[in-house]
């Protein structure tokens, strides 16, 4: 460690100095039996893979009391949908989710406005409807989940926010 040139040093010290360690481990190999060699698999009903996506339940579960639900709609359902197109435009950057997706992923299904339009809240009724209450609905979320277009994925919040709710059609894929 360093220290100031006034300091009084012993003239018999030796002063230390780097020196290897007796042993060097070898170095570490992916060689466990589970592990994923390569990249990641893609496919039929694997969904999309991210980092430290269970901060998304977090950052949704704060946006719950902004959620405009109207007749036959509950809120753990827009969660449980929305939570997964919001994971899929994170996963998509390669990157864990952030608020931002989530405000997408809600907004383009018109979970925010207060007078959506008769159609979208039809549509997401026959969507959306017992996704929250059963985790037996992965084939029904993924199907959601599928609908949203990639164009719509990489879409500002803000281009999200002019489009609504005249272009819900065009941004869910529905």
């Amino acid at each position: 460690m360093a220290a100031p040139k006034f300091t009084p040093v012993d003239p018999t010290d030796r002063p230390r100095s780097y020196s290897s360690p007796e042993h060097i481990p070898a170095p570490w190999h992916n060689d466990r039996p589970a592990a994923v060699k390569g990249r990641q698999p893609t496919g039929s009903r694997l969904g999309f893979q991210g980092p430290d996506q269970g901060y998304a339940l977090k950052l949704a579960e704060g946006l719950r009391k902004e959620i405009v639900l109207q007749r036959g709609e509950s809120a753990d359902d827009a969660i449980r949908g929305s939570l997964a197109i919001a994971l899929r435009r994170a996963s998509k950057y390669g990157r864990a989710p952030v608020i931002h997706d989530l405000n997408i992923a809600f907004g383009i299904w018109g979970w925010m406005l207060v007078n959506p339009p008769a159609d979208l809240v039809e549509r997401r009724q026959e969507l959306f409807s017992g996704l929250g209450k059963v985790a037996d609905h992965y084939s029904e979320t993924r199907l959601l989940v599928d609908l949203v277009p990639d164009s719509t994925m990489i879409m500002s919040y803000e281009q999200i926010k002019t489009g609504m709710p005249g272009s819900w059609h065009a941004l869910t894929g529905a």
